[in-house]
């Protein structure tokens, strides 16, 4: 099975303006960073957030990116658009906040069906806490449970999918790791519920990525997979395999093999440092497509599956090798 869908963070396209809009005067419109991404090879999809890039139409949108010759994965919703977020979305302490964040959320959903998409990410950032005593640990998971399950009621013909974070804008994310958020699908039940897994976001959670990923095929849903890199601190941003390749290796080797039919969406931030975000994709391109050809090798090589079936370290390192790194 082929990974041939590629998503881009479409923010990211405004990274050095004056590379593409020498003449510009202030930041980029989204429909000039749609065009922008549309330039890219091997570019096949954009997500939009919710509500920041649909002002208008969610149709009207749809069609302007199909025009420039890209499909909308699907929508991610930002719950910035009140202040009063900042304290949460579905678990805030104001009930009328609570079913502000809720609402819009679900017209969220209804506006990525009418562009034709059937995906909904759902970062749950603001739901959390800084503080010792702050809140009541199981009142907070219940108000966060009927609020996913609320999202998740109203359109079953959409896919719901969560992508968890450790922390931020909180100081301690509620859907902070992959074994909490199986065990809110787990309580939630919904079938079209499942899990965006973000390779910085796993890192910086203690976790190995391929063995998340292993873990969510067999108690889940993989809705989602946003590829990027960073040094396991924070949510870096950087380019696909920069600092962990083997890691991206066999992340990409393992959602292959457990049937991922999804986009690989890139969240990096090539705006941080003012990198041309045309090139930065295209280079991500190819080093997934890359790494796939490795795992090609890797798939047709017997002796992977019969170091990794002894445990043995030391074979699998050069197994991986040989299939990586040309002989001098």
């Amino acid at each position: 099975m082929t990974l041939s869908r590629f998503a881009t963070r479409l923010n990211s396209f405004g990274s050095a303006p004056h590379l593409y809009w020498p003449d510009l005067q202030g930041k980029p419109s989204f429909m000039q960073m749609a065009e922008r991404a549309a330039t890219a090879k091997g570019l096949t999809d954009v997500d939009l957030n919710f509500p920041d890039h649909v002002k208008d139409d969610p149709a009207t949108v749809g069609r302007r990116i199909k025009d420039l010759g890209l499909s909308v994965n699907g929508l991610a919703m930002r719950y910035y658009t009140n202040p009063a977020f900042k304290l949460g979305a579905f678990t805030n302490p104001d009930k009328a906040v609570r079913r502000e964040a809720i609402d819009m959320t679900k017209r969220g959903v209804d506006a990525a069906r009418a562009m034709g998409a059937d995906l909904m990410t759902l970062w749950l950032g603001q739901d959390g806490f800084d503080y010792n005593f702050q809140l009541d640990y199981a009142e907070a998971w219940d108000l966060e449970i009927a609020g996913i399950r609320e999202i998740a009621e109203h359109d079953p013909a959409c896919q719901i999918s969560i992508e968890y974070k450790p922390d931020e804008p909180r100081a301690h994310a509620l859907l902070r790791d992959c074994a909490t958020t199986l065990l809110a699908i787990g309580e939630i039940g919904a079938p079209n519920l499942g899990v965006t897994l973000d390779f910085a976001h796993a890192l910086y959670a203690g976790e190995q990525p391929a063995y998340a990923a292993a873990l969510i095929h067999r108690r889940s849903k993989l809705l989602g997979v946003h590829l990027n890199d960073g040094y396991a601190k924070r949510d870096d941003g950087l380019m696909v395999g920069a600092v962990h390749l083997r890691s991206t290796l066999e992340l990409l080797r393992q959602i292959r093999r457990d049937g991922y039919r999804g986009a690989l969406y890139f969240d990096t931030f090539p705006d941080a440092s003012g990198l041309d975000p045309v090139a930065e994709c295209e280079t991500n391109i190819e080093t997934v497509q890359r790494l796939l050809g490795v795992a090609d090798r890797l798939d047709a090589d017997n002796r992977l599956g019969e170091a990794q079936s002894r445990q043995d370290g030391v074979a699998s390192q050069s197994i991986v090798n040989a299939a990586m790194i040309a002989a001098a």
